[in-house]
């Protein structure tokens, strides 16, 4: 199995543009229902990840009111080299890159680094289940 038989489409998760102030992206997140958001430039080329556990970390070390977080452009708070997988690595090599990372969520890119899909647990899970 590969990842492309299981990865979320590009309109399933939060898939935000780099220049969109961080709380709308944070809306975004909030309405796909998912703790990670996937930050794109026009040409939908990979940028960065924003993730609950990322917002919170940052919130915690740098000392601003958590108003003025709500205005900065997303891509300011992202993690901007994020792991990534292509939708033909197998499910297994997917699987091993998230347990030795300890995370949920792994972006799905092609060769040029355009954004695909995102490869979630809990499909993962559910599909190594049937298998």
């Amino acid at each position: 199995m590969l990842v492309k038989d299981v990865m979320m489409t590009l309109d399933s998760f939060p898939v935000i543009l780099e220049n969109v102030i961080f709380k709308e992206a944070l809306e975004e997140m909030n309405h796909k229902k998912l703790g990670i958001a996937c930050v794109v430039n026009q040409e939908n080329s990979l940028k960065g990840i924003i993730t609950d556990g990322d917002i919170r970390r940052k919130l915690l070390k740098i000392q601003k009111p958590l108003s003025a977080f709500f205005i900065d452009d997303c891509i300011d708070h992202a993690i901007v080299s994020p792991i990534v997988a292509n939708a033909d690595f197998t499910l297994e090599a997917a699987v091993e890159i998230m347990r030795n990372k300890q995370i949920w969520d792994l972006p799905v890119v092609d060769n040029s680094n355009k954004l695909v899909g995102l490869l979630h647990l809990h499909p993962v899970v559910e599909a190594l289940l049937k298998k």
